[in-house]
């Protein structure tokens, strides 16, 4: 078995947050742009979009941008893909999908894809950080002492351990929430699942993000650290008519 495959999987509070004052210091694109939720240094970044799922199985976005008339591109937005602001408010496409991408927490199977793939591209897999939104009420008791760290739009709860803890749930059963911010220690390479957001972004080396996009067991596309994360961000779908509010 390799290095990676025997680490443990536990997860630990870390002893201080001055592990992420590069993440911080580095995290500083233009308000609701990639770059303004992790590092802009690296040379390449990706996008992983979360699957949606009929049934058991998963459905890709492409897939269902594809049944639905519209375009899978790489700033595609789950809204304008789909056509309506229902289906993000609980409505589905019963023939397509049942259960809408989730948001704010990297899938479980995706989880341990991604860190399976990042640890070929670091020397650090035993010593990684791990950061999660202090945000979040059910995680005070039992990770609440841990240090923060401040990046620019969440405050984060700074938790250390091996790369497989990636996939790791920081929340007790029957909770399901994983990192949003993980980072191994030699700074190879950074990922963020923003509360907020359907999909995750990585950015790495150009051969890291060739590594994840060409994967045929996730969903991604390469992106630039300037483009937007909102839904006006879909150039090519139009927005659904009306607006959110709208589909209550």
């Amino acid at each position: 078995m390799d290095k990676f495959e025997i680490s443990s999987n536990a997860l630990e509070i870390a002893i201080s947050g001055s592990p992420g004052d590069w993440v911080v210091a580095e995290t500083n694109g233009a308000k609701y742009t990639i770059g303004s939720l992790l590092p802009n240094s690296f040379l390449a970044y990706a996008r992983v979009f979360h699957p949606a799922y009929l049934g058991d199985q998963e459905v890709k976005w492409a897939e269902v941008a594809h049944r639905n008339g519209t375009v899978a591109h790489p700033l595609m937005q789950w809204e304008s893909i789909t056509g309506s602001w229902r289906y993000s408010r609980g409505d589905t496409q019963h023939d397509v999908w049942d259960e809408c991408p989730s948001v704010g927490s990297l899938p479980v199977s995706q989880a341990k894809r991604l860190a399976h793939l990042l640890a070929r591209h670091t020397s650090t897999v035993d010593e990684c950080w791990f950061a999660v939104w202090s945000g979040f009420g059910g995680l005070e008791a039992r990770w609440g002492h841990a240090p923060r760290v401040a990046m620019p739009r969440r405050e984060m709860m700074l938790l250390s351990g091996p790369l497989p803890a990636a996939a790791r749930s920081v929340e007790d059963s029957p909770g399901d929430q994983r990192a949003n911010l993980w980072w191994p220690d030699d700074q190879a390479w950074c990922l963020v699942t923003d509360i907020d957001l359907m999909t995750t972004y990585v950015g790495g080396s150009p051969e890291c993000i060739a590594s994840i996009t060409t994967d045929s067991a996730l969903e991604a596309m390469p992106v630039l650290v300037d483009q937007g994360i909102t839904l006006d961000s879909d150039k090519v779908n139009p927005q659904p008519s009306g607006s959110y509010n709208d589909a209550g």
